[in-house]
């Protein structure tokens, strides 16, 4: 395995922008190689796109993607950035099909091109999580970072809650 970690984007808030005042908010190319580069991450990285979708629109053929492209990567730390909303969703099958790896799901309540967003401290923070994390999946959200199987959002306080 090696040293690095592996950046799977799925799509999700944290890579959407609004384009005017007419249209929705729309994926657009993934902002976090850029986010990375701003930060200035010294330790080698690796960014892979696999999909530009919202969350509640993920399949669960879109889930086995994410969980082979995981597994079958050299890098055993992986950060993978995910809309909120079905995080969690994913969080379990990446527990029940890659094991012995570091696994953060993170993301965005706002999209990570808007001046303010949490998008910049959560993925520093899933960096940091599977740096120190020991294997298994986490998220980190909210400025905390959960076990990825005992965790949900609360959309009412706009934040992510242990269970």
């Amino acid at each position: 395995m090696t040293t690095g970690i592996l950046v799977l984007t799925t799509g999700g808030t944290i890579d959407k922008n609004y384009f005017d005042a007419l249209s929705e908010y729309q994926i657009v190319d993934s902002g976090i190689p850029a986010l990375l580069a701003e930060a200035r991450v010294a330790l080698p990285f690796r960014v892979v796109e696999l999909m530009r979708k919202d969350s509640l629109e993920l399949t669960q053929a879109d889930r086995a993607l994410i969980a082979s492209a995981a597994r079958e990567a050299p890098e055993s730390r992986i950060v993978v950035t995910h809309g909120t909303d079905t995080m969690t969703d994913t969080a379990k099958v990446l527990a029940a099909e890659v094991p012995g790896k570091t696994i953060c799901l993170t993301g965005a309540l706002s999209p990570a091109r808007f001046a303010e967003t949490d998008a910049n401290f959560n993925l520093g923070m899933a960096f940091a999580t599977v740096q120190t994390a020991a294997p298994g999946v986490w998220i980190a959200m909210s400025g905390q970072v959960f076990d990825g199987l005992k965790v949900r959002k609360d959309r009412a306080a706009g934040k992510f809650v242990a269970l």
